[in-house]
């Protein structure tokens, strides 16, 4: 090469970097947004101007409407990657090995099918055929048989609507649900709701209703019957509580407080007898959000606003003002919005709205294992856990479903939306290894807005779960 091209291809060079710079200095011009399809400027004005579509808060959502679309390409297409290296058919030879070397490879079979995952969408049937769900759903809780959701959906012209659907799992992979007869529909709003057992296992429902106007706040024992027309004149059980607006609510399945349920109030709990109607009230610092009742013994465990997780013996008499009567007592950042206890009930896992997920050794009071990814700002989101599976679950406030395994807290799956994410669009999640029942399917159930999905395990992977019944 001569020595003037040389110097000239220097120049050149040098020129292109130096462009690049001054045009990459321009992209970040303050107080300007630059679209690369249009190769040009735009002015951004503050947000709160509603007639400019160019903000910062619409550019963002922008962005992440487009990262969610991708995400969703992706998820529908061909089959992942295993969640660890070397994760994938060949795991089934471990049948030949020894069983005590069996369990933790089931484990790892478990997060191949979570990573197989697919979805479909599931087609609600109704007697009433002519009007079809186009209501929002707002709750969906299942019953401990997974045969049955009870669902709260948002009406349109204010209030809600609430029944059970009923799901029947088939051997051939299919899963049908269809909606109850009769829907019940209020003008207040649901804070909270759970399944209890008053005359057999998940006969009832309980319902926490938030008061209106001179209405005051209730919480009403509702027979799972009442909402079927094949036995209308006996439904059960039906009662009533004048309880001031609770945040949660949970039923006690230990024998020792036989038919009893709590309340999470405003810097209080109710604790409740269903028959008789006697209460007992423990004052608390802040407002309870989240609860659960331990098995083995009539301890109910509470989380609150400001970041407390208590327990109460309700064998304890003292319910003063000295707060003796928390058995256990201890704290994350911020508000929490759902606690779980592990079966073992030595373990406890809560979330904040920080978006925060910890795994708390309850015997020694300290935090073990943290879950990260989870994403949280101010909104009352719950967990679930599954701990035959080894998994758990959360709906972020990005409307991104995530599975993490529970013993090594690593993430397994993203889940994106199949709607584009809003403050009305977060999903609700129910996950089973039995979804229908004892021939139901294993997998994930999710309500977002008017519709319903269900993520199936990889059909490449059913055959495993010959050795799950060996774990």
């Amino acid at each position: 090469m001569k020595r003037g091209n040389w110097r000239s291809s220097g120049r050149d060079r040098h020129r292109h970097h130096n462009q690049s710079q001054w045009r990459s200095r321009l992209r970040s011009l303050p107080g300007f947004y630059f679209d690369p399809e249009k190769n040009r400027y735009f002015r951004l004005l503050p947000g709160h101007n509603n007639c400019n579509p160019l903000t910062k808060e619409g550019l963002q959502k922008k962005e992440e409407e487009k990262k969610r679309s991708a995400l969703l390409v992706e998820d529908d297409g061909p089959r992942k990657k295993a969640p660890r290296t070397g994760l994938n058919s060949a795991l089934y030879d471990i049948k030949y090995l020894m069983d005590g070397v069996l369990i933790p490879f089931c484990r790892l079979i478990h997060e191949v099918k979570v990573s197989g995952m697919q979805r479909h969408r599931l087609e609600v049937q109704s007697s009433n055929s002519t009007s079809p769900n186009t209501d929002n759903f707002h709750l969906i809780v299942a019953d401990s048989a997974c045969e049955r959701v009870f669902t709260v959906n948002d009406v349109s012209h204010g209030g809600c609507k609430y029944g059970i659907m009923n799901f029947h799992g088939y051997r051939k992979g299919s899963l049908s649900v269809e909606m109850c007869d009769n829907l019940y529909f209020t003008n207040r709003k649901v804070n909270s709701v759970c399944w209890a057992s008053v005359t057999h296992t998940d006969s009832h429902v309980l319902l926490c209703l938030v008061g209106i106007s001179q209405t005051p706040g209730c919480v009403s024992l509702l027979p799972a019957s009442l909402f079927s027309n094949f036995n209308p004149d006996q439904p059960g059980m039906l009662c009533s509580f004048k309880i001031s607006t609770a945040w949660s609510c949970a039923w006690c399945l230990n024998p020792q407080a036989d038919k009893t349920f709590s309340t999470g109030l405003s810097r209080r709990v109710i604790v409740t007898d269903a028959v008789t109607g006697r209460r007992a009230t423990y004052l608390a610092g802040s407002d309870v959000l989240a609860q659960q009742f331990a098995l083995r013994a009539p301890v109910l465990f509470n989380g609150c606003r400001s970041g407390e997780i208590f327990s109460i013996d309700l064998r304890q008499r003292d319910r003063g003002r000295s707060h003796s009567w928390k058995t256990s007592r201890f704290f994350q950042e911020s508000a929490i919005t759902s606690v779980q206890l592990l079966q073992d009930e030595n373990y406890l896992l809560a979330a904040d709205m920080l978006g925060k997920i910890k795994l708390w050794d309850i015997r020694v009071k300290r935090s073990v294992k943290q879950y990260e990814g989870h994403h949280n700002e101010y909104a009352y989101l719950p967990i679930h856990v599954n701990e035959p599976e080894g998994l758990l679950l959360a709906v972020g406030q990005d409307c991104y479903t995530r599975l993490w395994s529970l013993h090594d807290s690593r993430l397994l799956r993203t889940i994106p939306s199949p709607h584009p994410a809003g403050k009305d669009s977060i999903p609700n999640v129910v996950f089973s290894s039995q979804l229908g029942g004892s021939r139901g399917l294993p997998g994930l159930l999710m309500a977002v807005r008017n519709d319903l999905y269900h993520y199936s395990y990889n059909k490449d992977y059913q055959e495993g779960r010959t050795l799950e019944g060996q774990c």
